[in-house]
């Protein structure tokens, strides 16, 4: 049995924590954004505890996803993992023999879970998102991508549930305050997925066992969760109810497979 929830999705901090079921449940954080007091907070509202936590695969090395990442492994010992392009653009620090590099299409066998690293286009070093499988069940994340390219697509194909991009609302973008670079950034190729991007591969890989969307990663000045709900669920014919939105702080509640 595969569950997962996410511990806060937005700009101020991402962290997604998935976790395989069994007599000995195996658990990975996906990025880890988030200082590391504030970590230890949203992992007790799980009901755990930092040092219960087996692995971290950190998808690129923006702040909102590296985070404590360092600080946490050397701390309790935990493995991460991430691109070789990722640990150079944060400095190539000290491990302590904690590092392992993730590539693209090469599988990660941990405990029960197996990852797939996929490249995405993304305006960092080396992006990774990824899929994680317990042989079952299959959840994708998407968190960071300006398109969709078949590349992506294909590695979300038969996925039960997906943790998808939904940054912001076109029209909120392109009346909002930010500067004109910073807006052709965001909703540029190599920034980040606006509603209707996020739907359109929503659409492209849905079938009868995908259970759950969470749309994640909302810009607070540039979307609204209603907005999302209405577009992602229109795309996929479902109630809006059926899309879990991650908040910043909140996250999600746990979501089973």
């Amino acid at each position: 049995m595969l569950r997962f929830r996410s511990l806060g999705s937005g700009s101020s901090g991402n962290s997604t924590l998935v976790e395989s079921a069994g007599l000995l449940p195996f658990r990975i954080l996906i990025d880890c954004g988030l200082g590391i007091r504030q970590l230890a907070l949203r992992l007790a509202e799980a009901g755990l505890q930092p040092q219960d936590i087996h692995a971290v695969f950190i998808t690129h090395e923006h702040g909102d996803h590296i985070g404590c990442a360092q600080t946490l492994a050397r701390r309790y010992r935990i493995p991460v993992w991430m691109s070789q392009g990722t640990y150079a653009a944060i400095g190539m620090p000290d491990f302590d023999g904690l590092l392992h590099t993730a590539r693209d299409g090469k599988s990660i066998d941990l405990g029960g879970l197996q990852l797939m690293p996929f490249t995405v286009p993304h305006d960092a070093r080396e992006p990774l998102q990824l899929s994680c499988t317990d042989g079952s069940s299959k959840l994708g994340i998407v968190t960071d991508l300006g398109h969709a390219t078949p590349h992506v697509l294909a590695h979300l194909q038969g996925c039960d549930a997906l943790l998808l991009e939904c940054n912001h609302d076109t029209d909120l973008l392109e009346r909002s305050v930010y500067p004109p670079f910073l807006k052709r950034r965001v909703a540029g190729q190599y920034g980040h997925l606006s509603n209707d991007a996020a739907a359109d591969i929503a659409m492209a890989v849905t079938h009868s066992r995908l259970k759950h969307v969470v749309a994640a990663h909302l810009s607070v000045q540039n979307n609204r969760p209603d907005l999302v709900q209405a577009v992602i669920s229109a795309a996929l014919g479902c109630n809006t109810s059926d899309i879990v939105v991650a908040g910043a702080t909140g996250g999600t509640p746990w979501l089973q497979l």
